[in-house]
């Protein structure tokens, strides 16, 4: 090894000789050895074991009373997964095609999330945050901002956070502070923004805010409607013209979704992304894109990159599958001292299988329109086309782009939705709803390690559901 002598030789840290001393390396050996024994188990869906059912049942109330609400599925896992496949501790075995709702891209039991998790487990605290980042935080943010400057955008601050809806409040306190006395926000309508107080104001699901005040003024914009581009466009415009007329200098941001996953797994499109985003310019409106669905799951590893809006972008939130979320900002933006700071920025255990989960997508090939991301969208199409054919009126798609996969089942009525998501789960397939009025069955399948047979698999339930479901005789409407 050649040294040089304008480099000073450092003595190692004690954390350095910790992590190459050479007992850990043989006991992680041993325990991804241990893992991946016991995964070779799962191979496919499996029913609950009867004499468990009792004894989960039992669990499953006890959770519900715990947490003051019953949960959506009976879904307790027993901490055991391979890809797609996670075992319940039921003893069940399902393909897991929501994952957390976009959170596991990487499945369940990655090798490479597991080696994450115990390197976190070696660190000298459980969480990081505002008095103390550890090097994991350091590194990840440089990750994410090379990352964003990759695309050309002008954001060359990130700042860290526990979950999406606070990376939104923090990206909506930036921007209501830079643009003050203007108060009022933009938004599409079906957006999905989060569950805080503020957060519940701007998504527009009137049941998510149910009995609390209304902490913003928020005036809402039509979204784009594939089947009419040229006149959605049109009329969204038309809409965002009149509020900002009605308000004059009243509006500090607009919040922007790519793609609609709540609200049925919509797209836009890069012409109605620029006429609008040209409207806010003019007005001097905050241009704010929502990514915390989108994130590393569509054709780029930005949506806003994949809209054209690069150069356009003020403020970015991401989440969800990058384990830790962000919000990015222009240098125009930064805030003022005070504005921003938590206890917890996330857990170290996170930290690291987010640098990990960037890092695979970065290296993999996921993106362009080869790259593995938009052949499973295909292969999911193709397969919903060839059911629609043998099984007339039952699905129609795909919906999404991408990552974001969605079918529509009989119409899109909501309450035979709703039993085939419960009729799917129950065969071994767990999906989630998109939308209202129609609704849809979404997928956000684990990108990084679900198989084409796998696909094949899951299709195969979906259809013998989807005949099943079709021949029940429909509930009388109330």
């Amino acid at each position: 090894m050649i040294v040089r002598h304008d480099e000073p030789t450092r003595e190692p840290l004690a954390a350095e000789r910790l992590r190459h001393d050479p007992r850990l390396a043989e006991a992680r050996r041993l325990i991804a050895q241990a893992v991946h024994q016991q995964q070779q188990a799962l191979t496919g869906v499996r029913p609950p074991q009867a004499d468990r059912q009792v004894a989960y049942q039992q669990l499953l109330d006890r959770f519900a009373a715990a947490r003051g609400g019953g949960l959506f599925y009976p879904y307790i896992g027993s901490g055991l997964g391979r890809g797609p496949l996670v075992e319940l501790a039921d003893g069940s075995v399902k393909y897991d095609l929501i994952g957390g709702i976009g959170v596991h891209i990487m499945g369940h039991g990655h090798p490479a999330l597991l080696a994450a998790g115990l390197d976190a487990a070696l660190s000298d605290t459980v969480m990081q945050g505002n008095l103390q980042q550890n090097l994991e935080s350091a590194r990840l943010l440089d990750t994410l901002l090379t990352a964003a400057a990759a695309t050309g955008a002008d954001l060359p601050h990130c700042f860290l956070s526990t979950s999406g809806a606070m990376a939104n409040e923090n990206a909506l306190k930036i921007a209501l502070q830079k643009k003050y006395p203007a108060n009022r926000v933009l938004a599409f309508e079906r957006c999905f923004m989060g569950r805080t107080l503020a957060m519940a104001s701007i998504t527009d699901k009137p049941g998510y805010r149910d009995g609390l005040p209304l902490a913003l003024a928020v005036d809402y914009v039509p979204f784009f409607d594939a089947a009419d581009p040229a006149g959605s466009t049109q009329r969204a415009v038309a809409v965002l013209k009149r509020h900002l007329a009605r308000h004059p200098g009243r509006h500090a941001v607009m919040c922007l979704e790519m793609v609609q996953g709540e609200g049925g797994c919509n797209p836009g499109s890069p012409a109605f992304f620029a006429a609008i985003v040209a409207v806010l310019r003019e007005a001097g409106v905050a241009v704010f894109v929502d990514e915390v669905q989108t994130f590393g799951r569509l054709e780029r590893l930005f949506a806003f990159e994949q809209f054209g809006l690069a150069d356009q972008v003020d403020l970015v939130t991401i989440g969800k599958l990058s384990q830790v979320c962000a919000t990015f900002f222009r240098d125009s933006f930064t805030p003022r001292p005070g504005l921003l700071s938590q206890t917890f920025t996330a857990a170290t255990s996170a930290i690291v299988a987010g640098q990990t989960v960037v890092q695979e997508l970065q290296s993999g090939c996921y993106y362009g329109p080869d790259g593995r991301i938009a052949t499973i969208h295909r292969r999911f199409g193709q397969h919903f086309n060839a059911i629609a054919s043998r099984l007339p009126g039952s699905i129609s798609g795909p919906y999404g782009t991408g990552g974001m996969i969605a079918f529509q089942a009989f119409a899109g009525d909501a309450g035979r939705t709703k039993r085939l998501l419960a009729t799917l789960f129950e065969a071994g397939v767990i999906a989630f709803a998109a939308g209202a009025d129609p609704t849809r069955v979404r997928f956000l399948p684990p990108v990084a390690v679900i198989s084409d047979a796998e696909i094949d698999a899951v299709s195969a339930i979906l259809e013998q559901v989807l005949a099943t479901e079709a021949d029940r005789p429909q509930e009388p409407q109330p």
